[in-house]
């Protein structure tokens, strides 16, 4: 055999052997930073007891509970670390992207450290130890993950840890290519582009190397030391595509793809790579943009109902009582309601309406004050004295808020149709039961809110979906309070 024949051949051993030794050295570098993570971790545990001792309560310090703690701890942190990858250094993700991903890690944790103090009964360890750890290990870790990422930028901006590209391109690329060259840091050094289009020739020929699309791939990357190709064109050759997965697979080359698929907007579109068994799957999901604060929103949303539940407990009572002396008939109403993307669920309010109100409804249709599938009567002759007063005062929600802690509902969010309601909605309108429904939103706020014509009210609701934001939650929570302290209900 020609030194010529054995070539491609001796590449591929090369190249086999040089991506083995940077997945040697990459893996080392994350079980190095995992451990530094769990070490830190443990340091800041004892730094707690250290600061609570001193500080603020003598009687803590260092017991059989804390030993136990720590031994619970670190398997469970080393899971964490593992489930939510945050011990990897991306490349191209923002510090903002990376102070979710800690903040998801260190709220699931601190629930773990509070479920081990009970259900282990660790009396010996306080409330405000586990607070105080909490914060320090929140600050160590993501300030530690932050110089690691800030070292890793610099270096690759400065040649180290480059990752050698082909990029299969057309027009639709150019602002992708500038940003790969714009970007050092990202760590990307593009050798050549395979592309047929003149405006990429025109732009990057001068200082990239431009194949044409005829080209044989499977040779570039045999002869070339090559990482990635990444295929970024408007339009998908799905055979093409097939084709340079597998040439791509043969020699352990990662392959990537960009491509305009969505016809939605992509302003408000999560794309993520699912495995379902060994198969993947492109996910495009239409959620807010910050999908971790949003993820972070339904843990907060059951905390807080729990804990509101349990304060309101006496109101609770009270109003009960005052329900079965005004009229007969059950404390809670219960509904079947339709909530995220069609699930049934029963929403429950105390009661405001007479015992048969459901039935007595078709007797009064025609009184119906509001247009689309909506039903609403000012003054509904069905509701009862008291009820008026608990609708007024926004009371006869309350009850919704075991629907949140169930997970069946949030604080704020478009309210829960009936399933009469949405067999009646048009196609646009069906979105808003893309999240899940809420206690209160922004139709709830406005004045005159029963004179908004559904149509505009379903806008309103989509507004909102489209831009969430915890910032806009907390206003639409406390104008929520004003409403009520007003006087007009929720």
């Amino acid at each position: 055999m020609s030194v010529e024949e054995k070539l491609p051949f001796l590449n591929n051993i090369r190249e086999y052997n040089r991506l083995e030794a940077f997945n040697g050295r990459k893996k080392f570098v994350n079980y190095m930073l995992g451990t530094v993570d769990i070490a830190f971790s443990i340091v800041s545990f004892a730094l707690a007891i250290i600061l609570c001792h001193y500080y603020i309560d003598p009687l803590q310090d260092f017991s059989g509970d804390s030993i136990s703690l720590i031994i619970l701890m670190v398997p469970t942190w080393i899971i964490l670390l593992k489930s939510t990858n945050i011990s990897l250094i991306p490349r191209t993700s923002r510090y903002l992207t990376i102070f979710f991903y800690f903040a998801r890690f260190w709220i699931v944790g601190m629930i773990f450290i509070l479920t081990y103090k009970y259900v282990f009964g660790l009396r010996h360890i306080s409330l405000i130890t586990i607070l105080i750890f909490s914060v320090l290990n929140f600050i160590m870790l993501y300030t530690i993950r932050i110089l690691t990422f800030r070292f890793f930028k610099y270096s690759r901006a400065n040649g180290h840890n480059i990752h050698n590209v082909i990029v299969i391109a057309d027009a639709f690329s150019e602002e992708f290519i500038q940003k790969i060259l714009d970007e050092k840091a990202w760590g990307f050094r593009i050798i050549m582009i395979v592309s047929d289009s003149k405006l990429i020739r025109a732009k990057f020929g001068s200082m990239i190397k431009i194949i044409p699309e005829r080209a044989n791939i499977r040779s570039l990357i045999e002869f070339d030391i090559i990482d990635e190709v990444i295929y970024s064109k408007l339009r998908i050759n799905y055979e093409r595509i097939q084709a340079l997965i597998a040439a791509c697979e043969e020699i352990g080359v990662i392959f990537r793809m960009q491509s305009n698929l969505s016809p939605m907007s992509t302003k408000n579109t999560q794309l993520d790579l699912h495995y379902y068994g060994d198969e993947p799957f492109l996910t495009f999901m239409d959620k807010p943009s910050n999908y971790f604060i949003f993820t972070g929103k339904s843990m907060i949303d059951i905390i807080f109902s729990a804990i509101i539940l349990l304060l309101l407990t006496p109101i609770f009572l009270l109003v009960s009582i005052a329900i079965k002396l005004d009229s007969k008939g059950p404390v809670f109403f219960r509904q079947e309601r339709v909530g995220l993307r069609g699930r049934k669920f029963y929403m429950y309010k105390f009661r405001t309406m007479v015992a048969e109100a459901e039935k007595l409804k078709s007797s009064i249709a025609s009184k119906n004050e509001a247009d689309g599938p909506v039903f609403k009567i000012k003054n509904d002759p069905r509701i009862t004295p008291l009820g008026r007063i608990l609708r007024k005062s926004g009371i006869d929600e309350l009850p919704q808020l075991y629907n949140v802690m169930k997970g069946e509902m949030s604080l704020i969010g478009p309210r829960p149709p009936i399933f009469e309601e949405v067999k009646k909605y048009k196609r646009w309108q069906l979105r808003r039961l893309s999240v899940k429904p809420g206690i209160t939103c922004t139709w709830q706020i406005i004045p005159n809110r029963n004179k908004v014509l559904f149509d505009n009210w379903v806008k309103l609701d989509l507004q909102y979906i489209d831009s969430w934001s915890f910032k806009q939650d907390m206003v639409l929570l406390f104008k929520t309070i004003k409403t009520v302290f007003n006087g007009s209900g929720v």
